[in-house]
C-alpha cells in the first residue's frame, strides 16, 4: 500500500509543480488553488509512505516520478521542447525509479 500511495503522491507532485508554474506567482486563482490542494495531498502521501519505506528511496522515487511527469506534461503542452535526447534522459529517470523499487 505504501508504494501505491507513494506513486500517487509523485503524480500529485507533478500536478502541483505544473500548477505553480501556471499560477504566475500566485496571481491566478485556480492554478493557485490546484497547487495548494495537490501540494498538501502530495506531502501527506509522502509522509504516509515514509512510515514503511526508507526515506532516501521513497524521496528519490517521489521526486523522480514528479520530475519526469512534469517534464512530459511540459512537452505535451508545448511549454518545453521535445527532442530524442530529452526523452532519453526522462526515460533514464523512470528507469532509476523502477530500479529503486526493484531493489527494495
Amino acid at each position: 500500500m505504501s508504494w501505491l500511495v507513494l506513486v500517487v503522491s509523485g503524480v500529485l507532485e507533478s500536478v502541483w509543480a505544473t500548477a505553480l508554474g501556471r499560477s504566475e506567482g500566485f496571481t491566478r486563482l485556480w492554478p493557485s488553488v490546484v497547487f495548494a490542494v495537490a501540494l498538501v495531498l502530495s506531502m501527506a502521501g509522502l509522509a504516509y509512505a515514509l512510515r514503511e519505506l526508507p526515506t532516501g528511496t521513497a524521496y528519490a522515487v517521489w521526486v523522480g516520478i514528479g520530475a519526469a511527469l512534469t517534464v512530459l506534461i511540459g512537452m505535451v503542452t508545448g511549454a518545453e521542447p521535445v527532442s530524442a535526447l530529452r526523452l532519453l534522459l526522462v526515460a533514464g529517470i523512470v528507469g532509476c525509479v523502477i530500479g529503486l523499487k526493484a531493489l527494495h
